[in-house]
């Protein structure tokens, strides 16, 4: 089976291919490219970053017997980053779609994941949505499953109705640099205005979503960014919004047993290097060293993942980063802080589900909480209530002192569950992560950047990172970090591509709609003035 991945770039003369469509390769093959590199003198490559995106492209390039560093900088942010926090942040749990992830996992033979679970949405004024298993139940064609098994206890049937004119937004939506470009520029509040969406449907469900999907409000958020996450966890494919959880950490289930098979493999980890520059070779146009303080460290190719703060610091730092355009633009791009607050109760609640979203609290911020009494193996015969909540677009609560933010977030969980009213906090861990979460604002696309650069031997890699894979959260820094390895690769003239799975392919109606739409754009390009009024 074919393994395509489109590269959007162009690429130099010098690289082999332009359009990375491979076959799965067989053992037999990895091992005697692997072993061909080994008896050479291997080229260098550096990998700063160690979450999904770094750690990919480090895995598939080890694989490829390349000499590969990780710089563990320290840097907390973006999704690149879990050794600060006792665990991951931004969109929890693992989705059905995470297709290259639960591969990897299998590949890695380790069983880190709980069964599918069913989890909630909640306002102040209670339980608002309830969501099935959807696999478990008899598939429709897209949206209808959704609308259908969609357990919703306030909102009335006919506002449920009026998110059916926003399919055919979803559907002019194909991931491509054009419809990127055309929906980009406005919010995702005028987008659902634009398509009649009620204002209880948007209070209720659509704007709680993207709070918790998207970590702001819908009037922070790009209506491009909205559809793509829409699309990619609720509407594609009815059972695309089932998820499981990590049994611990993931830093303790995944991450520590995918090093060390890395390490087992030559890979080296280098903790405390934080990136201050890098040294520009001007025979050659390519990086050559990449700086960390008063340590240098020679590659052929280097990999940034790195969240958009931290490479915004990088760029300030940096003489050679500063005189590209392109990183110049990430400048105009912004994070979102994230608070999150683990706490030991005295008394064994009993919270419905797992996982739960919640927004209409405050006007400003989304949070979840999570029952990790069912989620963690290390909870699950505590005496005890383990809970954990998450606030997003927490820039009001950060400054806050840790008895007032304890008190908020015990009275926000007691109007949700009411078996938590007169529990008493006995322990509890807080954490701050100012700008760690990336910002899909209206406008941001154009600042944005792809997977290679000007430099021909320096690829980026991360959640923020443009792909035309179509996948999102961690699938999409984890492919992106595959995509970088495919680059490297292309680039230093050895080994093979990694596979990478696509996304699966859209359901016929949808396909057959969207065919037809670009049909009709095609018809209305050549139209005289089509180009005068505002797209």
């Amino acid at each position: 089976m074919l393994a395509c991945l489109r590269v959007t770039p162009t690429f130099s003369s010098g690289y082999r291919s332009r359009f990375y469509c491979r076959a799965a390769e067989d053992q037999q093959t990895q091992d005697s490219t692997a072993l061909i590199v080994q008896n050479k003198k291997k080229k260098k490559v550096l990998v700063v970053g160690s979450g999904w995106a770094g750690l990919g492209a480090a895995h598939h390039l080890c694989k490829q017997g390349f000499d590969v560093t990780v710089l563990e900088g320290g840097y907390d942010s973006g999704l690149t980053r879990f050794a600060s926090s006792p665990d991951d942040f931004g969109i929890r749990g693992f989705w059905y779609p995470y297709r290259n992830i639960f591969n990897l996992v299998d590949e890695l033979g380790i069983e880190p994941f709980t069964n599918w679970i069913k989890s909630a949405q909640y306002s102040k004024e209670g339980l608002e949505v309830k969501f099935p298993i959807f696999q478990d139940l008899p598939q429709w064609p897209t949206p209808f499953g959704t609308l259908l098994y969609t357990e919703f206890t306030r909102l009335p049937l006919v506002d449920r109705l009026t998110s059916l004119p926003l399919m055919a937004a979803v559907v002019d939506f194909d991931n491509t640099d054009t419809s990127w470009r055309k929906y980009d520029a406005i919010t995702a509040r005028e987008l659902f205005r634009i398509f009649r969406c009620s204002e209880r449907l948007f209070e209720n469900v659509l704007n709680p979503l993207l709070q918790v999907g998207l970590f702001a409000p819908a009037e922070q958020c790009s209506a491009a960014a909205t559809l793509g996450m829409l699309y990619y966890f609720v509407l594609a494919h009815q059972k695309d919004f089932d998820l499981v959880w990590c049994r611990g950490t993931v830093r303790e289930k995944i991450f520590e047993p995918w090093m060390d098979s890395m390490r087992n493999q030559g890979c080296k980890f280098l903790e405390g290097r934080k990136v201050t520059d890098f040294y520009f070779n001007e025979e050659t146009g390519c990086i050559s060293e990449v700086i960390c303080g008063k340590e240098s460290l020679k590659a052929d190719a280097v990999i940034l993942a790195v969240g958009i703060s931290t490479l915004q610091e990088i760029i300030q730092n940096s003489a050679a980063l500063c005189t590209r355009e392109e990183f110049l633009k990430v400048l105009n791009l912004s994070s979102i802080d994230l608070l999150t607050v683990k706490l030991k109760l005295d008394k064994k609640a009993n919270i419905p589900f797992a996982s739960n979203a919640c927004s209409g609290f405050d006007d400003s911020n989304g949070w979840t909480f999570f029952d990790l009494n069912t989620i963690y193996d290390e909870h699950k015969d505590e005496a005890k209530t383990v809970i954990q909540a998450e606030f997003f677009h927490a820039n009001e609560l950060l400054p806050l002192k840790d008895e007032d933010v304890v008190a908020k977030v015990m009275s926000h969980l007691s109007n949700c569950i009411k078996d938590l009213e007169n529990a008493t906090v006995i322990d509890k861990e807080i954490r701050r992560f100012p700008k760690s979460l990336t910002h899909f604002f209206p406008g941001s696309y154009k600042y944005m950047m792809r997977g290679s650069t000007s430099f021909p031997n320096l690829f980026m890699a991360g959640d923020w990172i443009i792909t035309r894979h179509g996948s999102w959260s961690q699938e999409k820094s984890f492919v992106t970090g595959l995509e970088a390895a495919n680059r490297a690769v292309d680039y230093l003239e050895e080994g093979t591509f990694a596979r990478i799975i696509p996304v699966e392919e859209d359901e016929p109606h949808i396909e057959a709609l969207r065919s037809l739409n670009r049909n009709l754009n095609e018809i209305i390009a050549q139209l005289p003035w089509s180009n005068y009024f505002i797209q």
